[in-house]
C-alpha cells in the first residue's frame, strides 16, 4: 500500500498491509474495548471526544499538509477541513444525551419506553475525498452513542488513516475504541462477515455501495451508505445571476471537484442560459491551479493520476458526442494529476457529462424550456444526494426543492453542504440512511421498546 503525492507523482511512503490474523486479533480487541466503552456516562465519553477536538486544532497546519501531500488538496482548504471535524466533535459531545435519551409512550402499560442501546463494534469504510472530515463526521456520534469504530480508509491516504488513529490515541480514547486497519478493499468483506462486527458505514462510489450492501446483506448487518451524486442546480428565469454563478462556482470547485455532494450540473431556463454561462466562465478562469502546499492554489492535482486520466476521457467522449466546450478540457504538461477548470455546454442525455458523475473540476450546462423541464432534467438520473434551485422567488423555490427534487437534500440559493445540525444522505443511486443530526446517532443503535405491566 502506497500513498503518492499527485502533484508530483512521487511516492511518499509505503505501508505494509494488516495479515489476516492482525485483523482478527484487532476485531477482538474492539469487541474488549466496547464492553468497557459502553459502559461509560455520555459524560465520560464526551469529555474524551472534546479533548479530540482540541488535538484537531492544536494540530490543525500539521494535517492539512498532510492531506495536501497525499491527495492534493489545497492546504487552505484543509484547515477548514480540520476546524469543521472539530465542530462536529463538539456538537456530538454537546448533544448525544439529548439525541439518545429514552422516549416514554403511553399504552396500556404501567411503563413503557423506548430506550436507545449501542450495537458494539461497527467498520467504516471511508473515502480519500476529505480523509478526515469522513471518517469524523462517522465516529463522532457513533462513539458517543456508545460504540467502538474500525476504520478501513482509502489505500491512497494511509497516513492520514494513522493521524486519524493517533488524534484519539492523544485525546485520552481507551485502546481499541477507535481502531485503524491498513487493509486493501479486497478484505473489507471479511471485517463485514466476522461475528463481532455489528454494522457496517460506508461512503463511496455506487459501485462500492452495492458491493458492501450485498455482502452485510448476506449476514444480515445493518449498513448506511452514502454513495456518489451528480447534483443537479437548477438556475430559474428570476434568479440573481451575480450571485448565482458565485455560489454556483465556489460548489463546482470545492475540493477540486471531487466531491459527492458538489454541483454537476446546471440546469439553466434558456433565457438565461447565456448569460450564465458567460459569467459562470470568467469565475472559473479566476481559480488558480497549482501545487496545494501553496497559500494562493484554489485547485490542486486530482487525487490520482487514474482519476484524472478518467475525468478526461469522459470529457472527451462527451465533446464526440456534441457537448461544446467552453474553457478548459486539456491535460496540462508536466508532472502531477492536474486538470484545469472546464466548461462544457450543450449537454444532453447519452452523454457522460449528463449521465455520469464527473468528479473533477467539470461543470456540465444544460439548456431548458422552463421551470417543468428543469424539474424533470433534474430527477432523470441514478443519483439522489443534493440539488439546488435559485430564484428570487423563495416560497417556489422552497416549493420545488420540499417537493419536486428527488434527493435526500436540496437547499434554495445556496449550496449543498453537510451540517452537524442537519441530516445528510441520499436516495437512489446515492445511498440511503442519514448521517448528522439526531437521525445520524440513532443509525447505529437498537431501538429497543420496554414494556412494565
Amino acid at each position: 500500500m502506497r500513498s503518492i503525492d499527485p502533484a508530483t507523482g512521487k511516492i511518499i511512503k509505503t505501508y505494509a498491509e494488516f495479515s489476516i490474523k492482525k485483523i482478527d486479533s484487532g476485531i477482538k480487541d474492539a469487541q474488549a474495548a466496547f464492553e468497557r466503552w459502553h459502559q461509560l456516562s455520555f459524560e465520560q465519553r464526551a469529555g474524551k471526544l472534546k479533548a479530540a477536538a482540541g488535538v484537531l486544532i492544536r494540530n490543525k497546519e500539521q494535517y492539512a499538509r498532510l492531506m495536501a501531500r497525499e491527495m492534493g488538496k489545497p492546504v487552505s482548504q484543509g484547515r477548514g477541513e480540520i476546524e469543521k471535524c472539530a465542530l462536529v466533535c463538539d456538537f456530538y459531545a454537546k448533544e448525544a444525551r439529548r439525541y439518545l435519551a429514552s422516549r416514554s409512550i403511553k399504552t396500556e402499560a404501567k411503563k413503557s419506553f423506548v430506550t436507545f442501546q449501542p450495537l458494539g463494534v461497527i467498520v467504516a469504510v471511508m473515502p480519500w475525498n476529505f480523509p478526515f472530515w469522513q471518517v469524523f463526521r462517522c465516529a463522532a456520534p457513533t462513539l458517543m452513542a456508545g460504540n467502538v469504530l474500525v476504520l478501513k480508509h482509502a489505500s491512497n491516504v494511509c497516513g492520514c488513516a494513522l493521524a486519524i488513529a493517533d488524534v484519539f490515541k492523544k485525546a485520552g480514547f481507551p485502546d481499541g475504541v477507535f481502531k485503524t486497519f491498513l487493509i486493501t478493499n479486497e478484505k473489507v468483506g471479511r471485517l463485514i462477515r466476522h461475528p463481532l462486527v455489528k454494522a457496517v458505514t460506508l461512503t463511496g462510489s455506487t459501485g462500492a455501495g452495492q458491493a458492501i450492501a450485498a455482502q452485510a446483506g448476506a449476514v444480515i448487518k445493518k449498513t448506511v451508505l452514502e454513495l456518489g451524486g451528480s447534483d443537479p442546480y437548477l438556475i430559474l428565469e428570476d434568479a440573481d445571476l451575480r450571485k448565482t454563478v458565485e455560489t454556483c462556482v465556489a460548489s463546482r470547485m470545492i475540493n477540486g471537484g471531487q466531491s459527492c455532494v458538489s454541483a454537476k450540473r446546471f440546469i439553466v431556463v434558456r433565457s438565461r442560459l447565456k448569460e450564465f454561462e458567460q459569467r459562470f466562465v470568467e469565475k472559473m478562469r479566476e481559480q488558480r491551479m497549482g501545487f496545494p502546499l501553496e497559500e494562493d492554489t484554489s485547485l490542486g492535482p486530482l487525487a490520482r493520476h487514474d482519476l484524472r486520466d478518467g475525468l478526461h476521457r469522459q470529457v472527451q467522449k462527451s465533446i464526440r458526442r456534441g457537448a461544446r466546450l467552453l474553457l478548459g478540457g486539456q491535460i496540462p504538461e508536466g508532472p502531477g494529476a492536474f486538470y484545469p477548470p472546464t466548461v462544457l455546454t450543450n449537454v444532453r442525455k447519452g452523454m457522460p457529462a449528463y449521465d455520469e458523475e464527473l468528479f473533477g473540476p467539470v461543470a456540465s450546462m444544460i439548456g431548458v424550456a422552463n421551470e417543468k423541464q428543469a424539474i424533470a432534467v433534474a430527477n432523470d438520473t441514478m443519483f439522489g444526494l443534493g440539488a439546488a434551485v435559485f430564484t428570487q422567488d423563495l416560497k417556489r423555490g422552497q416549493h420545488i426543492a420540499a417537493h419536486q427534487i428527488e434527493a435526500g437534500c436540496c437547499f434554495v440559493n445556496d449550496f449543498v453542504r453537510s451540517d452537524p445540525r442537519l441530516p445528510f444522505g441520499g436516495i437512489k443511486g446515492s445511498g440511503y440512511g442519514r448521517e448528522l443530526s439526531t437521525f445520524g446517532i440513532q443509525e447505529f443503535v437498537n431501538i429497543k421498546t420496554v414494556y412494565v405491566k
